[in-house]
């Protein structure tokens, strides 16, 4: 495991009693990005990055993150369904290999299967036009992936109590 790579059980001991995390849906035209609140309890989509040149989108993923202050990025890793890793996958560690130079912060990889499904359903169920779903899938997405990670933190800070 990279560096600045950390699962949420070595994450754990390292966190202030406060302190955001960041989602992050990695696609290949965009980036879906989701805030927690400062005691890492709910998600809450934030922006989302139309893809144009690496180094500027991690600016801009880097710069939300200082202003936010974020202590750590929770990034969906895209399993095949079976479990295995696939090219979009490796894709996601190279993004990660990538980042580490510009940015201190740790990461967590999410098993994000299905997020982006889940998320369009519950737009469609809430009657969100094709446009507005297409606008906010990603950083909702995010919010989605963002959330798991959130709730067992909670769990995992009650067992130590």
């Amino acid at each position: 495991m990279a560096d600045n790579m950390l699962t949420l059980e070595t994450l754990l001991p390292r966190l202030s009693r406060y302190g955001r995390l960041m989602g992050i849906d990695l696609g290949t035209k965009t980036i879906g990005l989701a805030l927690s609140d400062v005691e890492r309890r709910i998600a809450t989509p934030l922006e989302t990055i139309q893809r144009t040149k690496f180094t500027k989108d991690v600016a801009r993923m880097v710069e939300l993150a200082t202003k936010h202050e974020v202590v750590a990025f929770v990034i969906g890793l895209p399993l095949n369904m079976d479990g295995s890793e696939g090219p979009r996958a490796q894709s996601t560690h190279a993004f990660i290999r990538n980042c580490a130079p510009l940015t201190p912060l740790p990461f967590i990889f999410q098993d994000e299967r299905l997020s982006t499904a889940a998320v369009t359903r519950t737009l469609i169920e809430q009657d969100a036009s094709r446009a507005k779903r297409a606008e906010i899938v990603d950083k909702m997405a995010a919010a989605y992936i963002l959330q798991g990670p959130l709730d067992r933190l909670t769990y995992m800070a009650r067992d130590q109590a």
